[in-house]
């Protein structure tokens, strides 16, 4: 028997889990070379712990014995928990939010795709700027949608006018990842404020106006004073998904959700879409003890200054090295050039390096060929002990102009 013939079409494309495939990549290298000698940046998997609070909350959480505790609540999730993350979003964003906007989810990556089949008719489309995360390719050609990739500027920032020309009368969405992954670049105020008008301007011209779809499960994750610009404020047809997996390191633990900006005309109806769509994707609903959880302990404090630390301790191993790369505003990866005469084939770079036991994931699968992705989330002690290899690899590197 034969498998989907557009799912073996999906399996074997640039953006087919090459970020997984790095990631087992370095599961067998450190059953071979032992755990401290594999330099693995391929994933952004927190080597953080949760916050106490967190942690503190699961531990009372988990003894309690109450019938049915565990047992099925609303699609959109426990009542308690929705309020919670209306008010969450409300200090975020800047107005008032209520529960009735939010939709509990099975992390963000759940909240995408019940978001895209809830809006997305076959043939629509979906406006990315590139460099983006891999995985939105397939989130939009589940439900038989097409990404538009759009460049950005050179320093990573929103091109409008580019994506002003890339809208049609069959764009479902715009959809931006601030900060962004890979490239750690923050949108400005002034590029949210500049995309909206653009939106109101294509809407009123077409009649249909573009969701302008915010995935930011990074948003708590920025340096240097940046703050990531809220949306809502901005631009009614906004929708933001979001999750606990980088801010509190809770990514195996699935919980996150959508919320509809209060203003948007047909909130309700988009509401009750993704309500349905949870449902029927079979989600059902999101984990019940972690919206437990969520709910009691949403603005506990991460230490986010220790990624920042990182982010420094291996931006100064890459400029010994003589690695060019961006310079991250927020997230928690490194978007790194890859060098002179390797002539842009950014798998053949990850492979080289590889040899030297650094693993990395190639560009081409984020949109962004030419480049490659380090995930400084990992341990302090293994960035650190990276620096002889990073430096040996790029001494040695044989097509090194």
């Amino acid at each position: 028997m034969s498998i989907s013939s557009k799912i073996k079409e999906s399996m074997t494309s640039k953006s087919a889990g090459v970020i997984r495939k790095m990631f087992e990549e370095g599961l067998k290298l450190k059953s071979i070379h032992g755990q401290d000698n594999v330099f693995d940046f391929s994933i952004g998997n927190p080597d953080l712990d949760p916050p106490k609070e967190v942690l503190d909350a699961i531990e009372e959480l988990g003894k309690c014995r109450d019938k049915n505790f565990h047992g099925y609540m609303p699609n959109a999730g426990y009542p308690f928990a929705r309020e919670a993350m209306a008010e969450k979003t409300s200090a975020e964003q800047g107005v008032e939010v209520h529960g009735d906007c939010v939709v509990m989810s099975v992390g963000a990556a759940g909240a995408l795709n019940a978001l895209m089949k809830a809006i997305l008719n076959p043939g629509d489309e979906v406006v990315v700027p590139s460099p983006f995360f891999t995985e939105y390719t397939h989130y939009v050609n589940n439900y038989g949608g097409k990404l538009v990739e759009v460049a950005t500027k050179d320093d990573f920032s929103l091109d409008v006018d580019a994506i002003s020309e890339a809208l049609k009368e069959n764009t479902a969405a715009v959809l931006i990842n601030s900060p962004n992954n890979p490239t750690g670049k923050v949108y400005s105020d002034d590029d949210i404020r500049a995309l909206s008008r653009v939106l109101e301007a294509h809407g009123k011209k077409t009649g249909r106006y573009p969701f302008l779809i915010c995935d930011e499960p990074y948003r708590a994750i920025v340096y240097d004073g940046k703050k990531v610009a809220a949306t809502f404020p901005e631009y009614v047809n906004s929708v933001v998904v979001t999750s606990f997996a980088k801010n509190f390191s809770l990514p195996g633990e699935r919980i996150g959700y959508i919320c509809v900006n209060p203003a948007c005309p047909e909130k309700d109806d988009l509401v009750s879409a993704c309500i349905f769509t949870t449902r029927v994707l079979g989600y059902v609903n999101a984990p019940a003890l972690m919206q437990r959880v969520v709910a009691k302990t949403w603005n506990a404090e991460a230490d986010m200054g220790l990624y920042e630390k990182r982010r420094n301790e291996l931006v100064s191993i890459l400029d010994e090295a003589g690695i060019k790369h961006a310079d991250p505003e927020g997230a928690f990866y490194l978007w790194c050039k890859v060098p002179d005469g390797f002539d842009g084939d950014d798998m053949d770079f990850c492979e080289y390096l590889k040899k030297y036991l650094i693993l990395g994931a190639p560009g081409s699968g984020f949109g962004g060929k030419g480049w490659f992705r380090l995930a400084y989330c990992a341990s302090e002690r293994s960035i650190i002990n990276s620096r002889a290899a990073f430096v040996k690899a790029m001494k040695e590197c044989p097509l090194k102009g």
